[in-house]
């Protein structure tokens, strides 16, 4: 039976929990209006400080390229209380 996992280019690391910040890009869409209009992609961005919990996974790209490119990747943080973690402790 074939693996449904995706191919592993990385072995399986951790990530601290950490605070940090950079620009965070969100995207929605937008319906011009009529049956066949395609939806259009509208994007605003804004910079803030965020937290992130600690992740233990394994990847199909570098490791090198998480690092560099984490702030143009789509991720959640909670705009309410951008620095806290889950149960409202902070990151160390």
């Amino acid at each position: 039976m074939a693996s449904s996992s995706p191919a592993q280019t990385d072995e399986e690391h951790t990530h601290d929990a950490r605070t940090h910040g950079h620009v965070h890009y969100h995207v929605s869409h937008h319906h011009a209006g009529g049956v066949l209009v395609e939806w259009q992609h509208r994007t605003s961005w804004h910079r803030h400080t965020h937290s992130h919990a600690e992740l233990s996974h394994s990847h199909d790209y570098d490791r090198g390229d998480e690092e560099e490119f984490h702030g143009r990747e789509a991720h959640i943080h909670d705009h309410s209380a951008p620095t806290r973690l889950a149960g409202g402790s902070q990151p160390s």
